[in-house]
C-alpha cells in the first residue's frame, strides 16, 4: 500500500516523531508504514487520517500490483 504521510507531516511540518507520539505508536512504525515495509492496521490508519483532519483515501492508496 502507497501513501503520502510524510507528505502531510512535511504540510504540518512534523518528525515522523512527534507524529508517533500524536497517535500512540513508535517513530519506527511511522518510518516502517512511509517507506512501505508495513501496512497500518485500519484502526492505525483512521487515527493518522483523522489527525491530519482527512480521509483515509487521501493517505493511502491500495497498491493492487503490489497485493498476492
Amino acid at each position: 500500500m502507497k501513501n503520502k504521510i510524510k507528505v502531510y507531516r512535511a504540510m504540518h511540518d512534523m518528525t515522523q516523531e512527534a507524529l508517533a507520539q500524536q497517535i500512540g505508536v513508535t517513530r519506527q512504525t511511522i518510518l516502517a508504514i512511509e517507506k512501505g515495509k508495513y501496512d497500518p492496521s485500519l484502526e492505525l490508519a483512521f487515527k493518522i487520517a483523522t489527525f491530519f483532519g482527512v480521509t483515509i483515501e487521501e493517505i493511502f492508496v491500495y497498491d493492487e500490483m503490489k497485493s498476492p
